[in-house]
């Protein structure tokens, strides 16, 4: 796949996840009854802090992406080195952040290995979006002083 294929389906493919992100956070309050019934009465039992987790940990998830589509125009636009993918990345690095804190707590209330997957998932995300967001600091500045002496 040439790279022009490859960004155009990344493209596509962060629009898909975005909207089928939004309706999985409208249909999570059945979704999750329903798993409550047939997957693990656990979760039935702690539906509402159950709701809460994932319900917030979707929006984040959905915060995330959108920033990643943001960015992917900036790609297209071949104009990459701009603040607004720092901020962007600090962005995506909070709440990654804030989906670790989540799913400690979900860790808590019901341990499962996935839990602990995704904490870690999430925490190396996190601290992986803030160095990244440094880096394009530093190159955003480095590119405004070049654009300047040109």
């Amino acid at each position: 796949m040439r790279k022009n294929g490859f960004v155009s389906f990344t493209k596509y493919f962060l629009d898909f996840m975005f909207f089928a992100g939004i309706l999985v956070e409208i249909t999570l309050p059945f979704t999750l009854r329903m798993a409550g019934k047939y997957y693990s009465a656990e979760i039935g039992r702690q539906y509402i802090p159950m709701l809460i987790i994932f319900g917030i940990s979707g929006i984040c998830g959905l915060i995330i992406v959108f920033c990643l589509r943001k960015m992917m125009r900036t790609v297209t636009e071949k104009n990459c080195f701009v603040s607004e993918n720092t901020r962007s990345l600090k962005v995506m690095g909070r709440v990654s952040l804030v989906i670790t804190v989540l799913f400690l707590v979900k860790s808590v209330m019901i341990p499962t290995p996935a839990s602990f997957i995704i904490v870690l998932t999430f925490f190396i995300a996190g601290m992986f979006s803030h160095v990244l967001s440094l880096v394009f600091e530093e190159a955003v500045r480095f590119k405004e002083e070049n654009d300047l002496t040109i």
